[in-house]
């Protein structure tokens, strides 16, 4: 798979996650997908991300930043969204916050197979100290 193809590739995963078209979740993501060493498999990587489409209604993926070197795929995602109650163990309780996920994506057989992913925990803490001081 060339550059162009898996970058072609990986926007539509992302516009499948945006759009949370679960049944096609498929055509992206290998039947024995990992994330952050733990395989999970296809059933789990989904149940995963409907959870976080649950936990953050207004959940929306932007592609911030994006290179490849196949069969790897390294992307900056931007959030900004309102999770409705503690995200990542801190309290943000329906607060609008925004950080950035970088995440590394090795693909077989033409889908996403392991997933190695950090969230920006501290942009997080850092908005979340700045609103008890304003007292948002």
């Amino acid at each position: 798979m060339t550059k162009d193809e898996l970058c072609a590739l990986y926007r539509g995963y992302i516009d499948c996650l945006n759009r949370q078209d679960w049944p096609s979740l498929g055509q992206f993501v290998h039947k024995d997908a990992s994330h952050n060493g733990r395989s999970i498999g296809l059933s789990g990587y989904r149940a995963m991300l409907e959870k976080d489409f649950d936990d953050i209604p207004d959940l929306y993926f932007s592609i911030d930043m994006l290179a490849a070197d196949p069969p790897v795929i390294a992307s900056r995602l931007g959030f900004h969204c309102t999770p409705r109650a503690t995200f990542l163990g801190l309290p943000v309780n329906g607060g609008k916050v925004s950080f950035a996920e970088n995440v590394f994506y090795s693909f077989r057989d033409g889908k996403i197979w392991q997933v190695l992913s950090i969230i920006d925990k501290a942009a997080i803490e850092g908005q979340l100290s700045g609103m008890s001081d304003t007292g948002e």
